[in-house]
């Protein structure tokens, strides 16, 4: 089990058969976190979505388009980050012949802590930012505002330096005349991000 496991092989080999919630039952398979052993950067999101499901890889689909370009906007090597989500199946509810994204619930939450929880303990990085209000509340505060608090560090068990800010999905929702707006707010958090980590 995660508690158990001694690095990421070890531990993406027990994700893999996770049962603890019932999320398992509809995804293609676990999307567990990817990235160097030794990061000193790891990205949380909230789930996989519909391309990351059919690949088992994270943030590969259209929202991780955008963040390997605002990573390399703001100066950080993608390559030498771990991305991980606070979940690790696709929740989803059928639309046609489309998939529809689904919100967690608490409960899905709850039973893949033990992964989080995995993750960073063995990849220890020097900053953790978590992307969008799901992975910010299961992560730092259940009523943590990241509209108010994004790009600021808080206090946290999980690294050194602990960050949060909005989901890369968010931009690809924003209207026309705002998401160029919405993409540079990013890449100046993933600027604070790139400096906090140079000095934690």
């Amino acid at each position: 089990m995660a508690a158990e496991a001694v690095d990421l092989p070890a531990a993406r080999a027990a994700a893999g058969g996770c049962h603890a919630c019932e999320l398992w039952r509809s995804a293609t398979q676990t999307v567990f976190g990817e990235g160097p052993s030794n990061a000193d950067l790891m990205l949380v999101g909230e789930q996989p979505g519909d391309r990351e499901d059919v690949e088992g890889h994270p943030f590969v689909g259209p929202a991780g388009r955008i963040l390997r370009q605002a990573l390399g906007d703001a100066g950080i090597d993608h390559d030498r980050v771990y991305v991980t989500n606070v979940v690790k199946h696709f929740r989803w509810t059928p639309r046609g012949k489309r998939r529809i994204h689904q919100r967690p619930a608490a409960e899905h939450i709850r039973a893949c802590r033990p992964w989080l929880d995995a993750e960073p303990r063995i990849v220890h990085p020097r900053v953790l930012v978590c992307l969008g209000a799901t992975a910010a509340q299961a992560l730092i505060a259940p009523a943590f505002g990241v509209s108010t608090d994004r790009g600021v560090p808080v206090p946290s068990p999980l690294a050194p330096r602990v960050f949060a800010t909005v989901h890369p999905s968010s931009i690809l929702r924003a209207r026309d005349e705002s998401r160029e707006r919405e993409y540079d707010a990013f890449v100046r958090d993933l600027r604070a991000v790139a400096d906090a980590a140079r000095v934690a």
